[in-house]
């Protein structure tokens, strides 16, 4: 340790340094030299007493040759010196924490070549009256007093080296003049090293000296890092004894745990961050690992435990190693910890961010992945099966686009409660975005289990939502596909059930598909029907015909219905039922719609005559647009007719929309002078209250009654009964549709029906097939 100390904090030390003639490179002059100059009154007694011993034993060796006045002056000089190097030195004991001065350097120095002179008296002056047997005599002792210098006085090296060097000279030449040239050679060396043993000595001293200021210096930086690292707002130090109590509590570690200072000081460490689980025994996992780290006695770094402070659950991050003594046993452990609860919390968060949907609190497609993929894995291990469904709201983008974002908004977290409470063990739900939702049955192995899962969402999503005072109607479809039959990958499941989804909007929603391998085919045709649909107007690929409908009595043309066809360049004819679906859900029925509302208002105002009538059929999704009443106000200014001539024809679908939405719209059309005709009543959803509240100006009774009571059906006579006599009663009329005999026209003659529509007064027609009928009026039959 001690080289490593000298290598990374001593250089070094220059002899012009050491003997205080140049100023250190590191630390100041007075900082270097002052503590060594403090030491030299620790042995400065010993020296007084070597001098006067030394005194007694130069007069003793030279009794009865020397004059005793020479004798006593010479005694009485050095006694007189050496008390006053003993004051000086006595005024250096302080000299490590004052300022020490070049001056008293200089003194003391002046002072040590004076005695060393004194000295150099017996070797010169004295030798002359002695026997030179006596030489070697007062030589030994002089020698003894140059080594106490050499080795006592070596921490003011300027002083030592002058008294020994001085003295040295002295005594070389005066035993070599007197003729003891032996001795004198021996003086000469003797003085020589200790010169050189003075240096060297005064070496090591400096070079120690500059190694513990380093080690000061260093000892302060760390102290001030320390300090700071304790005073920063969420770290602190900790130490702890071989029995796991706290030592030396910083403040910072008590405001961490809550307490004062003297209340935790020598307390158990684990008890203290425990909490109640120190009764319990039931502690956290992370704790255990602590404790675990500390009874092995192992380090640890980064290790993030679960704490209680003040009965608050808080996160700390801890880092610690043993600590061994200088006898090699353990003493306890010394480490530094901080609170991480903020940044616990958030990463807690954007790891349930990432899992979860925010809105709803049920998982986020990437959860219903893994779920999946997990159910996957199962059911291909123990040759089971797993199952996908995946669901979607009908009707619910009336709603969003209708009543805003926040009722929609709503809305899902209502229907999340409600998949959520239909939802046992084995099956886990989650939001795939929008209004689509997934459901993964793990254990599949029952296949109606499937079924009633779907049925029961259906019927759940089906109930009324009642939401800032609106009663409001949504349904479910449901797709689902059964792995690994249907997809030994989670993408194949997902694109399976999604097919299977498709399939339950397009036979007309809350319906449940299973998937089938055929409706790959059927994708790829409504994908390709898809394609080619958007660009169809631009194509100029869709027409108009008008089918006729006449007055149940006269027979007379009273109107025509505008029916949109579409004859592809790559598809050929296209039914009406497979693009008119297509185009409601891509939402290009608005776009179709409006040219359709266009055309007809078009054709009619050109080419027919003033009391002809053009019916529109209006789609949910044109109805809800919130410029639906623009668009019919444009289409009447641009082709000139008059609003009196338009009928609208909406389903009774729209009022499983918001009703008060589609009510609005209606009766925006209707203060325009526009008619609306309720179409297919009867055969979708119950809307007799809105027949009081919305006045229809028509009433069309559904072809499946025409048929029914053609073939005498009790109930289609029934209802056709019940449907006239109810119009009669509210002002309204009644069309029948899909007339196509003349008993049919007599029977719907017979019932009371105003008007008439289908193929036994024509099929639908083009519009120069239309213009032609017009001078054949009065004919019974036109065909």
């Amino acid at each position: 340790m001690n080289a490593l100390v000298e290598n990374e904090f001593a250089p070094e030390v220059c002899t012009r340094t050491l003997l205080g003639f140049k100023n250190p490179e590191h630390g100041d002059w007075s900082r270097v030299h002052g503590p060594q100059y403090a030491l030299l009154f620790q042995r400065a007694l010993a020296r007084v007493a070597l001098n006067i011993v030394g005194i007694a034993f130069i007069v003793a060796s030279f009794r009865g040759a020397l004059p005793w006045i020479m004798a006593g002056a010479w005694g009485v000089a050095v006694t007189a010196v050496t008390l006053y190097v003993y004051r000086l030195e006595k005024s250096f004991a302080d000299a490590d924490v004052r300022a020490f001065t070049r001056e008293e350097q200089r003194t003391h120095t002046l002072a040590a070549l004076a005695k060393g002179a004194l000295w150099v008296v017996p070797g010169t002056v004295f030798l002359a009256y002695a026997d030179p047997a006596i030489h070697g005599i007062a030589w030994a002792y002089m020698a003894l007093m140059m080594l106490s210098s050499s080795v006592t006085r070596f921490t003011a090296p300027l002083a030592s080296i002058s008294f020994i060097g001085l003295a040295g000279i002295g005594w070389t030449a005066g035993l070599a003049y007197h003729g003891s040239i032996g001795l004198a050679l021996c003086a000469g060396l003797s003085s020589m090293m200790a010169v050189v043993g003075s240096i060297e000595s005064a070496k090591a001293s400096y070079s120690e000296r500059f190694a513990r200021f380093g080690m000061a210096e260093k000892s302060q930086v760390v102290s001030l890092l320390l300090r700071e690292y304790e005073e920063s707002e969420a770290d602190w130090l900790f130490q702890l004894d071989a029995g796991r109590r706290l030592q030396k509590v910083s403040p910072r570690l008590a405001f961490a745990l809550g307490r004062d200072l003297a209340e935790i000081e020598g307390k158990s460490f684990l008890q203290l961050i425990s909490g109640p689980a120190w009764e319990t025994g039931q502690f956290p996992a992370s704790l255990h690992d602590l404790a675990n780290k500390l009874k092995e006695r192992e380090n640890f770094s980064n290790l993030t435990v679960q704490v209680s402070i003040d009965g608050e659950r808080r996160w700390w991050e801890l880092s610690g190693t043993p600590i061994i003594d200088e006898s090699g046993r353990y003493a306890g452990f010394r480490g530094v910890g901080s609170d991480v609860t903020a940044q616990r919390e958030s990463s807690e968060k954007i790891a349930y961010l990432a899992r979860y949907d925010t809105l709803t609190a049920l998982p986020n497609r990437l959860m219903l992945h893994e779920a999946l993929g997990e159910a996957l894995k199962y059911a291909e291990k123990w040759r089971s099966r797993c199952a996908l469904l995946m669901l979607d709201l009908d009707r619910f983008k009336a709603v969003n686009d209708s009543l805003g974002h926040m009722v929609g908004d709503r809305m899902l977290a209502e229907v999340a409660e409600r998949l959520k409470s239909i939802m046992s063990e084995n099956e886990i739900c989650g939001r795939l975005g929008g209004d689509e939702f997934g459901i993964v049955i793990r254990d599949a192995s029952d296949r109606d289990r499937i079924d009633r899962v779907a049925r029961a969402v259906i019927d759940a999503l089906s109930e009324p939502y009642h939401i800032e005072n609106h009663v409001l109607y949504v349904g479910a479809s449901v797709g689902s596909a059964i792995g690994p039959r249907d997809g030994r990958t989670v993408e194949e499941l997902m694109r399976n059930a999604d097919l299977s989804l498709y399939r339950a909007k397009d036979v007309g929603g809350g319906e449940h598909c299973e998937y089938e391998p055929s409706l790959h085919a059927s994708a790829e045709e409504r994908r390709q029907l898809e394609f080619a649909l958007r660009s169809a107007l631009a194509k100029n690929e869709l027409v108009l015909n008008y089918q006729p409908v006449v007055d149940a009595n006269s027979e007379k043309i009273v109107s025509f219905e505008a029916l949109v066809r579409w004859n592809s360049e790559e598809h050929g004819f296209v039914s009406p039922g497979k693009f008119i679906p297509l185009a409601e859900d891509t939402r290009l029925i608005v776009p179709i719609g409006k040219w359709v509302m266009q055309q007809a208002c078009a054709e009619a105002a050109r080419n027919w005559p003033e009391h002809i009538k053009v019916n529109v059929n209006v789609s949910p999704e044109q109805l809800i647009e919130p410029d639906f009443a623009t668009t019919v106000v444009q289409a009447l200014s641009r082709s000139g007719l008059a609003p009196q001539r338009l009928e609208i024809e909406v389903t009774e679908s729209i009022f499983l929309r918001d009703a008060e939405v589609a009510r609005r719209a209606l009766e925006q059309c209707m203060a325009l002078g526009c008619s609306v005709a309720l179409d297919d009543f009867g055969t979708g959803y119950s809307s007799l209250g809105y027949l009081r509240k919305l006045k229809f100006s028509t009433i069309k009774v559904d072809r499946t009654f025409v048929q029914g009571a053609s073939q005498n059906s009790a109930e289609s006579l029934a209802i056709i009964r019940a449907v006239v006599a109810m119009a009669d009663s509210l002002g309204m009329s009644t069309t029948a549709e899909g007339v196509e005999t003349e008993d049919e026209v007599m029977m719907i003659r017979s019932l009371g029906c105003d008007k008439i529509q289908g193929f036994h007064f024509g099929r639908p027609m083009t519009a120069q097939d239309a213009l032609s009928l017009f001078p054949q009026t009065n004919r019974r039959k036109i065909a």
